[in-house]
């Protein structure tokens, strides 16, 4: 399995490893059939997210695409973070091979865990066009099309 010198980079050299005391939400997602945990910390000031951390058990593929998925929303206003997808995180990291496809998936589902947190910890409505029918956790709308079980 051949990775690329991104994915390598970010393997061997995350960014904005760690976890966040006092988050203004946390996501965690994990698929059952892999093994791969994602937790992802996020501190949002004024809209924006200010700081943005995270904790991966998994392949290399789980963690480059944790700190690919962090390094893509730092700093941006939490409705453009929403429009995170793994297709996004694959193309910025130069490609993954097709059996870690998921990881990429699981860091946008993170994301959008950890934003709904937030959402929900500040009154604000889930828009079910964006954070699904929450049958399987709120990241989701509960189909099996993305490997990730509630």
């Amino acid at each position: 399995m051949a990775y690329s010198a991104k994915v390598m980079d970010h393997f061997e050299n995350p960014r904005n490893l760690g976890k966040m005391e006092n988050a203004d939400g946390v996501g965690e997602v994990g698929n059952a059939k892999c093994g791969d945990i994602m937790k992802i910390y996020l501190k949002i000031e004024d809209g924006v997210i200010a700081d943005v951390k995270f904790n991966t058990f998994g392949c290399a593929s789980a963690i480059a695409t944790s700190s690919m998925a962090t390094e893509m929303i730092k700093g941006q206003k939490v409705e453009d973070a929403l429009k995170l997808s793994n297709k996004a995180v694959v193309e910025a990291l130069d490609g993954l091979p097709p059996a870690k496809i998921h990881c990429s998936v699981l860091a946008e589902q993170a994301v959008k865990a950890a934003l709904a947190d937030y959402y929900t910890k500040n009154g604000i409505e889930l828009d079910p066009a964006i954070f699904g029918n929450g049958s399987c956790g709120g990241h989701c709308d509960g189909c099996d099309s993305c490997g990730i079980e509630g």
